[in-house]
């Protein structure tokens, strides 16, 4: 692919000014996509960073082989900027949502900062990011850690099998966030697997953050959930909104949202296509009367 990247809606300062203007609204919460499965939550001044990729490392790494990592996108905020992270998580081991290039100097300039991670990954990403191997929080499918006001729960992930250690700890997970009256779940890279729907029933999900560039063996990576499945997901689990994600990081794994859009607009599924480091706010307190409005 030739041709200018794309920019983002809001990038480096501009970014950072939008966050900052909403860290006292207590009425809402606001998500910014910041490429790939990278999305920054805030509610109430507090703010949690799920799976950043905010570096040029997997373009360098595979730039002189048969698997070019060809960037689409500008890169939406230095993590160095991001002083003011509580909560990272880490859903998987793969370089695009365990990146040492941005986790490293995250960790070093937002002073107090925790980390989440599958439980079954804790000696990888200790040695990955030199930290002490007892500094991640690590979860396991089935249970949650309190970070008040946040509150999250893990469910296995499929990317594209639900793969286990040698002590059946799941290596790949999705993360439900409670806070206040809202609740997100972010999948991590995943595709739909049996039982999924079941697990995620347990919650009223007012927003899912999918996955949506699919699987192609061409591709030579593991796949994910393509859009209409992940329309359809979000539709199955009673989703308040569902926002895509996954695509327009690497052009050898992408997809347009163009099928995502049109399986939800089919099956009356609300949601909203975020250009990378483009806001979305939530409904107000106020006006959640009951499950997903």
């Amino acid at each position: 692919m030739s041709g200018a990247l794309i920019k983002p809606v809001l990038q480096d300062e501009d970014l950072i000014s939008d966050i900052s203007s909403v860290e006292h609204d207590n009425d809402h919460f606001h998500v910014w996509w910041l490429g790939q499965s990278g999305f920054l939550l805030c509610w109430q001044g507090r703010h949690l960073l799920f799976d950043p990729y905010l570096s040029d490392s997997l373009t360098r790494k595979y730039a002189q082989t048969d698997k070019p990592h060809v960037r689409m996108t500008e890169r939406v905020v230095a993590p160095e900027r991001l002083t003011f992270i509580d909560i990272v998580t880490s859903s998987h081991n793969h370089t695009d949502h365990l990146d040492k290039e941005t986790l490293v100097p995250l960790i070093e300039f937002s002073p107090g900062v925790q980390m989440v991670i599958p439980e079954a990954n804790r000696a990888f990403v200790a040695d990955r990011l030199e930290v002490s191997v007892e500094w991640p929080h690590g979860l396991t499918a089935g249970s949650f850690m309190s970070f008040p006001p946040f509150e999250i729960h893990a469910i296995p992930a499929a990317h594209e099998n639900l793969d286990r250690d040698e002590y059946g700890r799941h290596k790949y997970l999705g993360y439900v966030v409670k806070f206040g009256p809202w609740t997100v779940y972010h999948s991590g890279d995943t595709v739909v697997y049996d039982g999924m729907e079941m697990l995620l029933h347990q919650w009223s999900i007012d927003l899912a953050l999918l996955p949506i560039n699919g699987s192609r063996p061409e591709r030579r990576v593991s796949g994910n959930m393509w859009g209409r499945e992940a329309a359809q997901l979000a539709k199955d689990i009673g989703a308040g909104c569902v926002i895509p994600c996954h695509y327009e990081m690497f052009d050898f794994n992408t997809e347009s949202p163009k099928a995502f859009v049109e399986a939800c607009e089919a099956i009356h599924q609300s949601y909203k296509v975020l250009k990378a480091g483009e806001r979305w706010t939530s409904p107000s307190a106020a006006e959640l009367s009951g499950p997903n409005i």
